[in-house]
């Protein structure tokens, strides 16, 4: 089947799923495969729970003439959602980064919705699969979609670009994540600058944050850049005020106070300003927009319970956030400071060197009391506590109690799911 007659049905039935346990009445099922499962297998059940049409590569599974056989299932996704993307009128402003893409994205998404019509990335769903998913979700009235992506080697956030086609694009910071996949951080910075690569290849435009060296180099003779600093008078010019513990900042003669915890939100709170600004939103609308938005899903949440101030951050880890998150709590003026932190993962050859060097860090900074939790963390030397697993942490709770009135930053991993431990503080 051509694309074109494949998206003339998609208009006709504009809701995909690739989870036969979550299909909707009507929905387009893309029999997906995983190392683990082939969804090929499940398209008579996709049809009993209510699909629509089924988009399948495997001849035998060919039910009826609600079956779609295609050579490859993933790559149809991709070129539909390139095809949907162009046949669209809604302008996409791309971003990637080491750390804060899904905030910053939220942020956009908070300001630039407060005057236009706009889509955005669900949750993380930010990769091969997810961002097609996500400009499928445009609809003929979209004006603005944010489109989040992710990566972890090389050449992904230029596959992702030409299903994308984004007209602009931000790239939130290069740090040391996914050192393994990138091979080093210069394969970090390589591979995030692919967002403007192909914008500056296709004319487009760039926002930046213009203290940043490295996107200060990057553009440095590209001329369609929009960018934001604390000092550089060619640029937008935002100051924080102070972190303590939520970002608070001027821009013009208007005091914003954020909900997001740490000088490092600071940056994700300007890129929202500065795209908002160039889509002509008053600073007013801008202001309520950013204050308004309250962080979840663990990522920088603040927590009272049982006369504790938890910071949850247990979305994820790698040393460059780590780093920031520490040294933003040790500013806090906050009581009897505890910290629970687990393994970064996919950090490959550099995994032992940088757990070491957060322990160092941790002692530097001298906190009152440190658990780290992880296997990684646990070859490490340190006087604090470790644990080799989580289960190592959980038996120490239940008999060793956190303090009274202590202030604590929770941080690790995905993998790690340190929001479990809430359960026994």
């Amino acid at each position: 089947m051509k694309i074109h007659d494949l998206h003339a049905i998609f208009l006709a039935n504009p809701s995909i799923s690739t989870d036969t346990r979550k299909i909707k009445e009507n929905d387009i099922f893309f029999a997906l495969k995983g190392e683990n499962f082939n969804g090929n297998t499940y398209t008579q059940k996709a049809l009993d729970n209510g699909a629509s049409y089924v988009v399948i590569d495997e001849e035998k599974y060919v039910a009826n003439n609600k079956t779609i056989l295609v050579d490859n299932v993933l790559k149809t996704l991709q070129d539909l959602a390139n095809y949907h993307r162009k046949k669209c009128k809604a302008q996409v402003i791309s971003l990637t980064g080491s750390n804060g893409k899904t905030t910053t994205k939220e942020l956009i998404n908070a300001v630039l919705s407060t005057s236009y019509r706009t889509i955005a990335t669900k949750g993380n769903l930010n990769n091969h699969i997810g961002v097609p998913l996500t400009l499928l979700t445009i609809k003929p009235d979209t004006e603005i979609a944010i489109v989040e992506m992710g990566a972890n080697h090389l050449n992904e956030i230029e596959f992702l670009c030409e299903i994308a086609e984004p007209d602009f694009g931000y790239i939130t910071n290069f740090g040391k994540a996914h050192l393994e996949g990138f091979g080093g951080v210069e394969g970090v910075i390589k591979g995030k600058s692919e967002l403007y690569d192909y914008l500056i290849s296709s004319n487009k435009s760039v926002f930046l944050n213009a203290d940043d060296p490295i996107q200060l180099e990057k553009l440095k003779s590209f001329t369609k850049k929009y960018g934001f600093s604390t000092t550089q008078a060619k640029y937008y010019n935002i100051e924080l005020i102070n972190a303590q513990p939520f970002v608070n900042l001027k821009v013009e003669d208007i005091e914003i106070n954020s909900n997001l915890i740490g000088t490092y939100n600071f940056t994700n709170c300007c890129a929202a300003i500065i795209i908002g600004k160039y889509f002509n939103i008053e600073l007013p609308k801008i202001k309520h927009a950013i204050e308004k938005y309250i962080p979840d899903n663990n990522r920088s949440q603040i927590i009272n319970t049982k006369g504790h101030y938890i910071i949850l951050d247990a979305y994820n880890a790698n040393p460059s956030s780590m780093k920031v998150a520490l040294e933003n709590f040790q500013t806090l003026d906050k009581p009897n400071k505890i910290l629970i932190l687990g393994d970064m993962f996919e950090l490959g050859n550099s995994s032992h060197e940088e757990h070491q060097s957060i322990v160092d860090l941790t002692k530097r900074l001298n906190f009152e009391k440190v658990i780290f939790v992880g296997e990684n963390f646990y070859r490490t030397t340190t006087n604090s506590l470790k644990m080799q697993s989580f289960a190592d942490l959980n038996a120490y709770l239940k008999t060793n109690s956190i303090s009274p009135k202590s202030t604590l930053l929770i941080k690790g991993s995905r993998g790690m799911a340190l929001e479990r431990v809430l359960d026994n503080i």
